[in-house]
């Protein structure tokens, strides 16, 4: 059974989306991930640029969430799984109101609360404190379960990366959720096919995600993770899902946005020199 949209169904379902609004912050976004890492000297611009237009979709349309009331009763959660990805979330957290943008310009430097992976006690509109790839999911999964149990109208997004479903704890987690019947849950699998030592299926082969997914008891549905109606219409149909967690396996580009880094391995963890800095900000747009 193909659990991919329908384009006319897309279409409809975000036909009064701007979607020219939503590109432009993700553009910004990536602007703001790229002057960090450059600044800090060190972090993971190729998995945080691939993860940008998902967390816009999150931030900016989809999850019921208050950035003057950050633990506001019954918002939307969100869980970074793959927690190296953070300079992306903390961008996306700026750019939606939670604090001022050059606040995580100090990323990585000593004493900064915008540290390599994400504290949750120290910068507000983070839900969990992540890192060791596979447990973040647990802990959304866990969220979830804890909202079913009190009937809390919030629902739970979790973001992996696709190296971090080679982690048993994944599949564990997976099995749990579907035994639970999680339908507030959404897993997004950022795909974009590379991790620190290459290819994904190089190094432990996880393909093909949507019938492992499915085999699992989730309802998948597979987008092009860069495609703002794709996005936007899948976390649509998600909130109409009953009795089942949905995954939503997301084709995407490492290092998206800037040409040199796209679809390179290589670029998992380096911060760009000051001559490819320039360059990604032209690219970009960004003001140098």
């Amino acid at each position: 059974m193909n659990l991919c949209l329908h384009k006319q169904e897309q279409e409809e379902v975000v036909s009064n989306r701007n979607y020219d609004e939503l590109k432009e912050t993700a553009r910004k976004i990536r602007v703001d991930v790229i002057r960090a890492i450059h600044e800090a000297g060190s972090g993971h611009p190729g998995g945080s640029l691939s993860a940008t237009d998902i967390l816009t979709a999150l931030y900016f349309d989809t999850m019921n969430i208050n950035p003057e009331n950050p633990k506001m009763e019954g918002r939307d959660k969100f869980v970074l799984s793959k927690g190296h990805a953070v300079p992306a979330l903390y961008a996306t957290l700026a750019e939606r109101g939670f604090y001022d943008v050059e606040e995580m310009m100090t990323l990585r430097k000593i004493g900064s609360h915008f540290q390599g992976h994400p504290n949750m006690h120290k910068v507000p509109g983070l839900e969990m404190s992540t890192g060791s790839l596979g447990q973040g999911f647990s802990v959304a999964v866990g969220m979830a379960t804890a909202g079913k149990m009190d009937g809390n109208p919030g629902r739970v997004y979790a973001l992996c990366g696709d190296g971090e479903l080679q982690e048993g704890i994944i599949w564990e987690t997976a099995l749990s959720a579907a035994h639970r019947n999680l339908d507030n849950l959404v897993l997004i699998v950022d795909w974009n096919g590379l991790q620190i030592d290459g290819k994904v299926d190089d190094v432990k082969k996880v393909t093909p995600l949507s019938g492992k997914f499915q085999t699992f008891g989730w309802h998948v549905i597979n987008v092009d993770g860069h495609s703002f109606p794709e996005i936007l219409a899948a976390l649509d149909e998600a909130k109409t899902v009953k009795g089942q967690p949905t995954a939503i396996i997301a084709k995407t580009h490492k290092g998206h946005g800037v040409s040199f880094m796209e679809d390179q391995a290589g670029w998992h963890g380096k911060a760009p020199n000051d001559e490819q800095f320039r360059q990604a900000m032209e690219e970009l747009g960004g003001v140098q």
